[in-house]
């Protein structure tokens, strides 16, 4: 990974170390907890105000009990770690010492994990803990699903 933002390791002073990569410009129409559930066309809000997108069934509230619910609602399931499994899709929720979402990102092939950075960037970063810290807090939960089989053309 070689591409570089020092604005971005400043706001996430353990990334420089843990290695990073810059994958898209920044794009105001989808946020980090899309980009986890592989949208880029929306941006998943629990907003009280209904601007962001929110499923109707799930509570529109900043709570990792509801991110972890929309979560399931597109077929993942709690799970012990994010160490790469073959057959499964992964998705880390970072939460601050309150336990409210901040931040989701999503396990790439590689190994690698992959973040939208709010209103700005894609990154791909080599682990969860470059992004630990006082903007994003810390992963509490990870989650899995079934990689879903992909018809050959």
């Amino acid at each position: 990974m070689a591409t570089y933002d020092p604005y971005l390791e400043k706001i996430f002073p353990k990334i420089k170390n843990e290695g990073y990569d810059v994958t898209s410009p920044i794009d105001p129409r989808y946020n980090c907890f899309a980009w986890a559930a592989e949208n880029n066309k929306l941006w998943y809000e629990p907003d009280y105000n209904y601007i962001g997108y929110w499923p109707v069934n799930i509570a529109r509230e900043y709570t990792i009990d509801a991110l972890i619910n929309l979560y399931q609602s597109l077929g993942y399931d709690i799970c012990e770690n994010g160490e790469l499994e073959k057959n499964y899709e992964k998705i880390a929720i970072y939460i601050d010492v309150n336990n409210i979402p901040q931040h989701a990102a999503r396990q790439l092939d590689s190994g690698a994990w992959t973040s939208k950075l709010g209103v700005d960037k894609d990154i791909q970063h080599k682990t969860l803990e470059g992004l630990e810290g006082s903007s994003y807090g810390n992963v509490g939960v990870i989650l899995k699903r079934q990689k879903r089989k992909t018809k050959n053309k």
